[in-house]
């Protein structure tokens, strides 16, 4: 997969004039209107000599995960949180035609930092039941939506590799704009098998041209959680590394602004331990170490971040760096304010800033150009699948062993016990993790349909069968354990404040099953499993199990230990929401007394914290 290097010749979103494009990186020119201050008199009364100036907005979106409308498909409703937010490109799309009247549309630039194509159930359709991928397939509704908008560029995220490089690449395809991963390199030559990045250039009357180059970082993450995909083809390096060694490149070749798109948060934190030797969480890094950004668009956190100012080490100079909130609720813009100076432009001043989605409706040409496309999802979804019996919700499945946790974990026992039929391992016994996702799913008595089953497991997660110990099962119960805060016994329990320790996310805590255990959050984190036992007698360190998990954690995702590196036993490639969707299917009633069990409970110093 070495870099594309067709010559081809499109419309340029910056200009709508034809541009040539060389070697996969394009270099569009546009006529720029002056600047209100240029003209500025920079020595008063006492000078003739006009200072030139030049103003660039570049707005930014990120982690859109195939939101395009303000439609919530798992409630078969119009978005809505208790903040009362707007998302969808729909809305993006009115923000961008409001700053290009404002600002004027040749001064500008729109670009997104990575996590498109996957997400919704939107995302999920044209991926696998309807797939873009197939002779004569449809288009990706978010190339439809960002090609319309007239994205410029796009930043490769990780979750654009979850259906796979075949998957990707044809999306790839079908957009107007380019996917830029300076860091995902062709695993045998190590050269770019994307786009590294992309050069502007802004023609000023009676001026120089700004050339603004983007440089697009993804994350090395993706090495881990999808290497079913990607090992043995792409290799994901360092964003600091390749910063250090693309920034100075676009430098010389001109460039007067240098923005960075980075699907990488700000933290300086990684989610999978020392697995991949390059920080997840690397942006603030990058501007921090490396000389010669101006701005930086950040992606993955799923944070707001309006603006943040990081002074690099080298050269002194202040960095911007900004993250809208994701699924198209926000819109970064970085205003960059240029002044020209010995016949070169210098970058004077950058602000960031954000606009937005529940502020204005949503664009009518977007809906009406993807109408067709969200209707099909509609139908998908709400195809009824079967019956339940009872009402199952995951209001407290993080701190309670809530049944509709077990489904899963019943679902991937079923599962893997008949991938594992004849085989060596078909006696042993199968354990199984889950995690509670989300605080709102809920499937409700009665019917129950595909968008209720996907509620529940949000993920494109597969499944893995892995061969540990009940050794290392106990140390992987003690570092999930690690998510509730320690309680004093007989403190008051506020159930707001009981778990995310250290910002410890929902699905970074796994239920397993097949065991019984406690956990006693009165003792400090490492020492909180106790009881453990498996089969009514205590767990013997010694015993082997199959352990079914979802190729996320498999990977290494979470760090929990031993997984990464167990034996592996089986594998699939069909998504657990589909393997759950077919067992409802199959047993056409959902009964909690055909998968409920209380594996575990929180304890302290053996008392239950919930009657």
């Amino acid at each position: 997969m070495s870099l594309n290097r067709r010559k081809f010749l499109k419309k340029s979103a910056v200009t709508g004039a034809g541009v040539a494009v060389a070697g996969g990186v394009g270099a569009p020119v546009a006529e720029a209107a002056p600047a209100k201050h240029s003209g500025h008199d920079q020595h008063g009364k006492h000078g003739k000599h006009h200072e030139k100036r030049y103003a660039l907005t570049v707005m930014g979106t990120t982690d859109l995960h195939g939101h395009v409308f303000n439609w919530d498909y798992f409630k078969n409703a119009e978005y809505a949180d208790p903040a009362g937010n707007a998302l969808g490109l729909s809305r993006i799309s009115t923000l961008v035609n409001q700053v290009r009247e404002e600002k004027g549309r040749h001064n500008t630039l729109l670009i997104d930092a990575g996590d498109t194509i996957q997400g919704t159930p939107l995302t999920y359709y044209y991926a696998k039941v309807d797939p873009i991928t197939a002779k004569g397939g449809p288009v990706h509704p978010m190339a439809l939506a960002m090609n319309a908008i007239g994205y410029d560029a796009a930043a490769l995220g990780n979750h654009e590799f979850n259906y796979g490089i075949e998957t990707l690449r044809k999306f790839e395809s079908q957009l107007r704009f380019p996917l830029l991963g300076a860091n995902a390199v062709d695993a045998k030559t190590l050269k770019p098998a994307f786009q590294p990045y992309v050069m502007r250039e802004f023609r000023v009357p009676g001026a120089p041209p700004v050339k603004v180059a983007v440089l697009g970082l993804t994350n090395p993450g993706i090495a881990i959680w999808d290497k079913a995909f990607v090992q043995g083809k792409l290799a994901f390096e360092g964003l600091e590394e390749q910063a250090a060694k693309w920034v100075p490149k676009l430098r010389s070749m001109g460039a007067d602004v240098v923005l960075v798109s980075a699907h990488s948060g700000t933290s300086g934190t990684s989610s999978y331990g020392d697995q991949v030797p390059y920080v997840e969480n690397a942006a603030a890094n990058v501007a921090r170490l490396v000389p010669g950004i101006d701005a930086i668009l950040v992606g993955h956190a799923h944070l707001e971040i309006p603006e943040l100012r990081v002074v690099n080490e080298k050269s002194g100079k202040t960095v911007v760096l900004s993250e809208p909130l994701c699924f198209a609720e926000r819109l970064t813009l970085f205003d960059v304010e240029l002044v020209l100076r010995r016949g070169r432009w210098e970058v004077e001043s950058v602000a960031a800033s954000l606009r937005d989605s529940r502020t204005v409706a949503d664009d009518p040409k977007i809906t009406k150009l993807l109408t067709a496309e969200h209707k099909k999802v509609v139908a998908y979804v709400n195809q009824v699948v079967g019956r339940a019996t009872e009402t199952l919700t995951t209001v407290d499945a993080r701190y309670k062993d809530a049944p509709i946790i077990d489904l899963i974990n019943k679902v991937q026992e079923d599962v893997v016990k008949a991938a594992l039929a004849g085989t060596e391992y078909a006696s042993l016994p199968v354990l199984s993790q889950a995690s509670p996702f989300s605080r709102t799913s809920e499937i409700p008595a009665g019917d129950v349909t595909i968008r209720d089953l996907s509620s529940l497991y949000v993920y494109d997660n597969t499944l893995v069968a892995k061969l540990l110990t009940g050794a290392q099962v106990r140390a992987y119960l003690e570092y999930s354990a690690q998510y509730f805060v320690q309680m004093a016994p007989g403190a008051p329990v506020d159930v707001d404040k009981l778990t995310n320790a250290n910002d410890r996310p929902d699905y970074n805590y796994d239920y397993v099953s097949g065991l019984s255990y406690e956990i006693d959050v009165a003792q400090p984190a490492g020492s909180r499993i106790k009881n453990l036992a498996f089969g009514g007698a205590p767990l013997d360190d010694a015993a082997q199990f199959v352990f079914a998990v979802n190729n996320y954690r498999a990977n290494g995702g979470g760090a929990f230990p031993y997984v990464a590196s167990a034996k592996e036993l089986w594998s699939e490639s069909t998504e657990i929401r589909t393997r759950i969707a077919e067992w409802v299917t199959a047993k056409g009633e959902l009964d909690p007394k055909d998968f409920a069990s209380v594996d575990w409970k929180l304890t302290r110093e053996g008392t239950p914290v919930f009657s």
